[in-house]
């Protein structure tokens, strides 16, 4: 039997429940437990803890048989697993802004204490085994925590994109998992803010819209099973 560790930043009651204040953060658990359920080939048990919970798994950590699922970014130090210097590079903020800006020919957001800065837009990337999916992009709505799936986009400007997320996957060696490039448009041109080594909040926009969703991606990718395609339901008014 394996074990999979979702990891999780907010409270937790008992039994893995997580306290109501945290809407979001039950959304994107619970899409993830019914991945999990619908795509495993083999009996698996799933625990649900907070980041600052993860001293009592100090010692399973290395164990082969655990599947570690973060849905946050923080971690602590002296935790280890799979995908620890991606998300520590993602956490560098500035670092990997200075990189785009030495690299690649695209402007970074400017931290001026406020939002103006922020990426209101995020590209969903799908790297798995055999290389990248792009998901359709993902845009914050006018009520908090609310998102929509799909954006429309030039597609001289959704190939820039794409070269934007794959340039910036190679340089971190990042390993098959679902990314979310956070960016915002001036105009024709692309701001790069940040990448998201997992399907942060805005990803929920794909549940009851893509097939399979975001989390179900980020299931498949960290278990190593095949993703063949994405489709996009249509919107209907």
């Amino acid at each position: 039997m394996g074990k999979v560790v979702i990891i999780v930043n907010a409270e937790i009651a008992e039994k893995g429940k997580i306290i109501k204040r945290s809407p979001v953060t039950e959304k994107m658990v619970t899409a993830l437990r019914k991945a999990i359920a619908s795509h495993s080939r083999f009996p698996i048990t799933v625990d649900v803890i907070s980041a600052a919970g993860l001293w009592s798994y100090k010692e399973e950590a290395n164990q082969e048989n655990i599947i570690y699922c973060p849905l946050t970014i923080q971690f602590p130090h002296w935790f280890n697993f799979p995908g620890q210097k991606v998300y520590q590079a993602c956490r560098e903020i500035k670092e990997r802004r200075l990189w785009v800006e030495q690299h690649l020919p695209y402007k970074t957001s400017v931290d001026d204490g406020g939002d103006s800065g922020l990426g209101d837009l995020w590209l969903p990337i799908i790297l798995t085994a055999k290389g990248p999916l792009y998901g359709e992009l993902i845009e914050e709505g006018e009520m908090p925590n609310f998102y929509r799936q799909p954006v429309d986009l030039t597609d001289n400007l959704r190939q820039s994109l794409y070269h934007l997320a794959y340039q910036l996957l190679e340089s971190l060696s990042a390993p098959p998992s679902v990314y979310l490039l956070q960016f915002s448009l001036r105009g024709k041109e692309i701001v790069f803010d940040r990448l998201w080594p997992f399907p942060a909040a805005p990803a929920i926009a794909s549940i009851g819209r893509q097939k399979p969703d975001l989390y179900t991606c980020y299931w498949l990718c960290l278990s190593g099973q095949p993703i063949f395609d994405l489709t996009i339901f249509p919107t209907y008014t």
